[in-house]
């Protein structure tokens, strides 16, 4: 587990553009995985970044890195509250999303597609997606999108182009405490 999986797949989050970014790592022992994420988490706190285990197994584990200011913004949504609400999630605190989000994902064979929303995605997106099975979507880039089709490419052009230049600046030397912005 290293620092460039986090800027492969993390940076809009890293840069403060992004709610959450999800990845998924190899480990050899299971007690890997808290030691990563604890030397990550001891690093980043102060930026306002934090990284979660959200399924640990099979010699895999989906690693959930995240704002929780912007997951919280997004959770003051009387739209997001009401898809969550009914999907089981008590929505008065970030934290117990985040432990209903974990029991949906060992509840469901595949990702529970309210799974979105902690990543940033527009509810009305998310909600499109479920209501949807998938089908019909106006594009598809980072997630399919069901309402606003222009304003979710310029959102896929600005995470490309953010993940680009930190990798560049990764890979020239600067150091990933550098790279992500304090919010």
């Amino acid at each position: 587990m290293s620092e460039e999986l986090l800027i492969l797949h993390c940076s809009p989050t890293l840069a403060g553009l992004k709610t959450g970014n999800l990845f998924t790592c190899s480990y050899k022992e299971r007690g890997d995985v808290p030691a990563f994420l604890r030397r990550w988490n001891i690093s980043l706190k102060s930026k306002g970044v934090r990284l979660l285990p959200l399924r640990v197994k099979d010699g895999k584990a989906l690693i959930y890195v995240y704002r929780p200011s912007l997951l919280h913004n997004v959770l003051q949504s009387d739209e997001v509250c009401s898809l969550l609400s009914q999907r089981g999630y008590c929505t008065d605190s970030c934290d117990r999303c985040i432990v209903r989000l974990i029991e949906r994902l060992g509840e469901c064979a595949d990702f529970p597609h309210e799974i979105g929303l902690f990543l940033g995605y527009p509810c009305e997106d998310v909600r499109g997606f479920i209501e949807n099975k998938a089908q019909g979507a106006k594009c598809a880039g980072c997630w399919k999108v069901y309402g606003d089709a222009d304003k979710a490419r310029e959102t896929f052009a600005r995470y490309k182009k953010c993940a680009r230049i930190y990798h560049q600046q990764w890979a020239q030397g600067k150091p990933l405490s550098k790279l992500t912005v304090a919010r």
